[in-house]
């Protein structure tokens, strides 16, 4: 599948829209319309960007011709304390692997860890696609912009750590912080397999521990950190990898929510609140004490909290 993208005035959208009114799709976010021909699926954004992809793209694209105009991007504010761990700004404007978690303060749920790479010419039309950090997004706009991710077929990878495992694991001795490094290490290793000598300027984990931990981590697993690996607290908010790895990650947390919800026949809300102490109580009296090592993390305080709502 090939793909193009120009970039049109607005007028010239706005005329480009009633050719293509019979084949119009479902509109995605930050854009005017999309439709779908024999030769590709074009999606025309609110910046003037024109995204054709399919098995011609280049038919479609030819019709319009093409105009082409300088793009601008924001500069990510200086961060205190600069190591050699610390990513330097071009890396957010170049060939790079983000990674990021979801699900690790929610006592309900598994943790899931996605990485993603996005080449540098990828990275404004990620961005006029309205990919940020999925803490900013309601969890329906985190599934379409997730299926938006797919279609653009980024290489990325997904790694689950579900409950059951967790808790064995967790009994084992290890603590969160070596579990996240793990599948942080896990889902990069992945993708960079995928993309085999593609060219890659760097990788940035959104900082959960220090790199130096971080690295601790992975040795006693026998395991070490890749070259040009970076740490980043926030770096959802200014790579634009993190950002769409924060969003593969949060929609598998919450479709995998979904599931336990579905199994159990109560519906699991997220984070650690009183409301989970109370859906915790429910679910022994419903369930019995053992379905909790299926859907949660079970040495959260709030295991103990939930005996007074029994």
């Amino acid at each position: 599948m090939g793909q193009i993208v120009n970039k049109y005035t607005i007028e010239k959208i706005n005329q480009m829209m009633p050719v293509y009114q019979s084949s119009i799709l479902s509109t995605p976010p930050g854009a005017i319309f999309r439709a779908k021909t024999e030769n590709a699926v074009i999606t025309a954004y609110k910046s003037g960007k024109v995204l054709f992809q399919g098995s011609s793209p280049e038919v479609e694209a030819g019709r319009w011709g093409v105009s082409s105009g300088p793009t601008s991007s924001e500069k990510p504010k200086k961060q205190n304390k600069a190591t050699v761990y610390t990513p330097s700004t071009t890396l957010f404007t170049s060939n790079h692997i983000g990674s990021d978690e979801a699900g690790t303060g929610d006592y309900f749920g598994p943790i899931t860890v996605g990485a993603v790479y996005v080449k540098q010419e990828q990275i404004q039309l990620l961005k006029e696609m309205g990919i940020k950090d999925s803490k900013n997004l309601t969890d329906p706009m985190i599934k379409k912009l997730s299926k938006e991710i797919v279609k653009l077929k980024l290489p990325y990878s997904l790694v689950i750590l579900h409950n059951e495992k967790y808790n064995n694991v967790q009994k084992k001795g290890w603590s969160q912080g070596k579990m996240k490094a793990m599948l942080h290490h896990t889902a990069i290793n992945h993708v960079k397999k995928k993309i085999g000598n593609a060219p890659l300027d760097g990788i940035l984990v959104d900082q959960f521990c220090e790199p130096t931990v971080y690295q601790k981590h992975l040795r006693t697993e026998n395991k070490s950190i890749p070259e040009k690996t970076f740490f980043m607290t926030k770096a959802e908010s200014y790579s634009i990898a993190v950002a769409a790895a924060s969003i593969i990650a949060r929609t598998s947390f919450v479709n995998e929510m979904d599931k336990l919800s579905d199994v159990l026949g109560i519906e699991l809300p997220k984070g650690a609140s009183k409301k989970v102490d109370q859906t915790i109580a429910k679910v022994i009296r419903e369930k019995g004490a053992s379905a909790l090592s299926t859907c949660a993390k079970v040495h959260f305080a709030n295991t103990k909290k939930a005996e007074k709502y029994m």
